[in-house]
């Protein structure tokens, strides 16, 4: 999960730009360009919405290791489709195809983790993979940034393929992913013990399918966490490059230096933090003080008017996705059961997949309306929901107390 998710950083501080240049040259307005970044970045999480439940009940049946390792093949054909690409029509179907073939990784990795785990181990294995991601979102876009503000002297092409200083992050993106991959054949372990030998008979003889509407349901208040989170976060991440360069000039590489530091709050204080207080505090008073936080960090970038105000923001908005992110996971594959951890934990990415998709399209029609608008609205949206989550523990707790 840390070099696949480097690969994925190094794209982040790259991609608005890269998406503006083709943008600009098929003759697309200003205003167009930021629509065709919001539906790249949304298209992308789109597809793992889609096919983000199959992958993960289909790794209850086969294993973890079969889709974890097709999940980077993926995410590796992606990157390289991406480039090479010449146009906006290439980018959107490497966009697709990424999606669909990658969207395998992280529930399967997260499944992964419940099945290594016992249930009191669950958050702290959550955090733990949540930092492994986090620790790659660090130093992808630090990489990247490095790698997209250096001329490499580059220039090769032909009618519908280019390869110029622009390509070498996305190839090293691919790159890395391959490496990752070779790693995983060789050293990555099945987690689901209990595996038939043939696969193709491992269906109906292994276990009964879910209840798709029964688990929806048991899972529906954690599902809509999860969506309201991602949302917030990839609205985030897909207007702040926009938003930094028409507030305060950033470049990619002062867009990587937000993205550095996002990621690596939210390594350190997942497993500093909530992996210290996971046998101290429930995880739902850990997402309700992780939504206020990330709420007030998102609504106060609105008013920062220096750069350092933007880092000290976004510092305070990845400390509570910090909070949020394992301790919902851990919830998801308590809550589902051992034996579904895949399709739970599918389902929760499929929740994190119409948040990521939505994000980044609303954010950006909201960014062409008021540049501040994103932050304030999903802000107030995200305290509201702490509010919320803050009056059920205390009304639990007058129950409790009234029972005795």
């Amino acid at each position: 999960m840390f070099v696949v998710m480097i690969g994925f950083g190094i794209t982040l501080p790259v991609l608005p730009f890269y998406v503006e240049r083709l943008a600009l040259q098929e003759g697309a307005s200003p205003r167009a360009v930021v629509l065709h970044v919001a539906f790249l970045t949304g298209v992308y999480s789109l597809m793992q919405l889609i096919f983000a439940p199959l992958w993960g009940r289909w790794s209850d049946r086969i294993g973890r290791r079969p889709l974890i390792l097709l999940g980077i093949a993926g995410y590796v054909v992606a990157q390289v489709m991406f480039g090479v690409s010449t146009s906006l029509w290439l980018l959107y179907v490497a966009r697709v195809g990424g999606g669909i073939l990658s969207s395998a990784t992280l529930p399967v990795s997260a499944a992964y983790v419940a099945d290594m785990t016992t249930a009191r181990q669950r958050s702290r294995g959550m955090a733990w993979l949540g930092t492994a991601a986090s620790l790659g979102v660090v130093v992808g876009p630090a990489v990247g940034g490095l790698l997209a503000t250096r001329d490499w002297h580059l220039r090769w092409s032909t009618e519908h393929l280019k390869v110029d200083s622009f390509s070498i992050p996305f190839f090293a993106a691919a790159l890395l992913g391959l490496l990752t991959m070779l790693a995983a054949l060789r050293w990555l372990p099945e987690s689901l013990h209990d595996r038939p030998t043939n696969p193709i008979q491992a269906g109906p003889s292994r276990q009964q399918s879910p209840d798709w509407p029964v688990l929806l349901r048991s899972l529906a208040p954690l599902l809509l966490l999860t969506l309201a989170a991602q949302f917030a976060l990839t609205m985030f991440e897909g207007t702040v490059a926009l938003f930094a360069q028409a507030k305060f000039a950033f470049g990619p590489t002062g867009v990587a230096y937000v993205f550095v530091l996002c990621g690596l709050v939210m390594a350190v204080f997942q497993i500093g933090v909530v992996g210290v207080l996971a046998d101290k505090v429930s995880e739902m008073k850990q997402i309700g003080v992780g939504f206020a936080m990330l709420g007030a960090g998102i609504a106060l970038l609105a008013i920062a008017n220096t750069p350092p105000l933007v880092f000290a923001f976004v510092g305070l908005l990845s400390l509570g996705m910090a909070f949020i992110a394992p301790n919902v996971s851990a919830l998801v594959s308590k809550r589902g059961g051992e034996q579904q951890a895949g399709a739970s934990l599918g389902l929760q990415n499929a929740a994190n997949s119409l948040g990521q998709s939505m994000g980044p399209l609303l954010g950006g029609l909201l960014l062409l309306w008021q540049l501040n608008a994103p932050y304030l609205l999903t802000g107030g949206l995200l305290i509201a929901i702490a509010a919320v989550i803050a009056g059920k523990g205390l009304a639990a707790r007058r129950t409790r107390r009234d029972g005795c």
